[in-house]
């Protein structure tokens, strides 16, 4: 008989109603049998399961008056189904996106509660896989619904979800090139013909401010004692640009300017402290008295009027002070993609490192607890220097894979040391089978000890070893070449060895050219001859010529010291800088000589289109690849090699 053919209307049928019976009972065993009677392949069947689900969940959306709870239980009905392989993995995430597609904020908000909870099950093997990027583009759904500025605190939630679910070195998460927000620009009245600072206060006596319910109560307020003018104001409010942009301090005229309005905002902030302000302690007892509830604001208000009540606002002020501190740790810090024309002089570190101090110490004088939270900022920041770190060496993954080929060693029974079972005590003898080695092995009772005693240092000092050929190469002696011992091989040998560990003219580079080792070895002599005490002759045995030599070699020292060869050197930022500057658009033809995948320059493409930060990018990508051999010289062969001779001029003259 042949197999009989697989109806999927009938199946959906079957699906649906014991996917009702299942939502009732509070089991999955109805569709389990389900399941296992159907005819056909497993792939059709799950096929079929999903669509009945997604037909069940379309009813329950269409009634009205229907609770989170019965998608909730649907969506967990289908988890159950992909743990018992009757589903597929995709199908609970496909449910996820519907349901938040269909229900207004206030109910999504709920339903992602269920999401947040379940973080675990979703990064389990069965369904990371099959589900993170549903889960990324509902995320990102949501975000495009929500307000930034009306649903902060949704928004934040659902960013730390996505950063719980994916590993932290999950790249499309991170920032790898430091980039800032520029489009989070803080407006403010820029018109000082329009301010109403320096205008008196007779009107708003008279018609009263208009202030929101609950913010400031039943009491009037108390004057501000700082003199708040339309200059404060606006040097207030334009140092936002900065902590916008900190790239622009350093630049001259504007480091400048960020200087001294910084000078004269935290000028305020010392005179005019949160202690000496009356109403500081009604706001206080609220702070105290709210059981651990915190006020966010996604925006600035930069009204004229709020100006004296926001010198006036703990919280304010802590907003403002911890924005200089992630200012100062940018501009000192190394990043990595950081142009090589970003650094600071010393005036400008010295500031910097004052005014950090009066930060700390502001920050500590705003109550409550300002002890706590200034050491809490410190010990973020000093944290966030090691992430700093992390993406400058790529951002390596933290998890060792331990190789294929690589299996855990047995514990293997370690063999019995000799003194185990042939003798412990100190008067006992070791046979070690020969009477000299017997002997030998009992000269001493901790045989390592007696190899490393002072006595056994057998290397012998220059003067003595080089005694007999200094006497030799005197010609009042009158030796003759044949009977010197430089020219005895046994002896140049040695001579060598203790050269390299005691002189330092082994190394030392000549352009002389000797035709033996012997004639090298004179000439080591006379060298040395010069560094021998006065009693020894010396004066004697130099000649002109020699003397000119030496001088040669001695210039020569000199150069060498003063101008490192460039075969070790590492390639620097500001020479990776010169040479992309220089490549441009040709950067292709320099990714061929440096052996880089397709692949790397296709990412590379896709990270950036201007020429001269993919040329940037290129090299990094070499450096961080190559690693210590990512050298000057090696980036020379590669540019000669690609046709761009011209280039090497900016690494031979940095």
């Amino acid at each position: 008989m042949s197999p009989s053919v697989f109806n999927f209307n009938e199946a959906k049928d079957k699906f649906t109603a014991a996917t009702i019976s299942a939502l009732d009972s509070k089991t999955i065993k109805p569709l389990i049998n389900i399941f296992n009677q159907l005819s056909g392949n497993e792939t059709e069947k799950k096929t079929t399961f999903d669509q009945a689900l997604r037909g069940v969940l379309e009813g329950v959306i269409v009634k009205q008056n229907t609770g989170c709870d019965d998608f909730l239980s649907l969506i967990y009905l289908s988890i159950d189904g992909v743990t018992e392989g009757i589903c597929s993995a995709t199908t609970p995430f496909l449910l996820l996106g519907d349901v938040l597609d269909c229900l207004p904020l206030d109910q999504c908000d709920k339903i992602f509660t269920f999401v947040e909870e379940n973080v675990s099950t979703w990064k389990s093997s069965s369904f990371y896989t099959a589900g993170k990027n549903y889960l990324l583009r509902m995320c990102n759904d949501l975000l495009r619904r929500l307000s930034k500025t009306q649903n902060t605190v949704f928004c934040g939630r659902i960013q730390l979800f996505l950063a719980r679910l994916f590993p932290l070195s999950e790249k499309s998460g991170l920032n790898l090139q430091s980039q800032f927000n520029l489009d989070n620009i803080t407006v403010f009245n820029k018109n000082e013909q329009e301010s109403t600072l320096g205008q008196k206060h007779t009107e708003e006596k008279e018609e009263g401010m208009e202030v929101e319910e609950g913010e400031m109560g039943d009491e009037e307020p108390t004057p501000c004692t700082v003199p708040i003018d339309y200059a404060l104001y606006r040097k207030f409010w334009t140092l936002q640009d900065y902590f916008r942009n900190p790239v622009q301090c350093y630049d001259k005229f504007s480091w400048m300017t960020f200087l001294k309005y910084s000078d004269e905002t935290l000028a305020v902030f010392k005179s005019y402290k949160l202690d000496d302000t009356q109403a500081s302690k009604r706001k206080l007892e609220e702070l105290r008295t709210a059981g651990g509830e915190h006020v966010y604001f996604a925006k600035f208000l930069t009204s004229e009027k709020l100006m004296d009540l926001q010198l006036s606002d703990g919280n304010f002020r802590r907003h403002i002070l911890l924005q200089y501190l992630i200012l100062f740790q940018y501009l000192k810090g190394q990043v990595k993609f950081k142009s090589s024309n970003c650094v600071l002089n010393d005036d400008q570190c010295l500031w910097m490192e004052e005014t950090s101090k009066l930060v700390y110490q502001l920050l500590r004088e705003i109550p409550p607890d300002g002890d706590k939270f200034a050491n809490t900022v410190e010990h973020i920041l000093n944290n966030e220097e090691n992430w700093n770190a992390w993406k400058n060496e790529g951002c390596p993954s933290f998890v060792k894979e331990r190789p294929a080929d690589a299996k855990p060693s047995r514990p293997t029974r370690k063999r019995p040391a000799p003194e185990d079972f042939l003798g412990k005590g100190p008067d006992r003898k070791i046979f070690m089978g020969n009477d000299e080695l017997t002997r030998l092995w009992n000269l001493n009772h901790d045989n390592m000890d007696a190899c490393k005693s002072d006595s056994r240092e057998f290397m012998p000092s220059l003067e003595e070893f080089f005694e007999a050929a200094i006497e030799q190469a005197d010609p009042a002696n009158m030796v003759e070449d044949e009977y010197k011992v430089v020219r005895n091989s046994n002896y140049g040998w040695r001579a060598l060895r203790l050269l390299s560990r005691r002189s330092p003219h082994f190394f030392q580079p000549t352009n002389q050219q000797f035709k033996s080792l012997a004639d090298y070895l004179e000439s080591m002599v006379i060298k040395l001859a010069k560094e021998l005490p006065k009693d020894l002759p010396s004066e004697e045995i130099k000649t002109g010529e020699e003397e000119e030599d030496d001088e040669n070699g001695d210039n020569l020292l000199k150069e060498s010291n003063d101008s490192p060869g460039i075969q070790n050197k590492l390639v620097s930022n500001q020479q990776m800088d010169e040479v992309a500057a220089k490549l441009g658009s040709q950067w292709k033809t320099l990714a061929t000589q440096l052996e880089m995948k397709a692949a790397e320059v296709r990412e590379i493409e896709t990270e950036s289109e201007d020429a001269d930060m993919q040329a940037k990018l290129l090299l990094v990508a070499w450096q961080d690849r190559e690693g210590s051999q990512a050298t000057v010289e090696n980036l020379i062969t590669a540019l000669n090699a690609a046709g761009f001779s011209s280039f090497t001029e900016a690494l031979s003259d940095t």
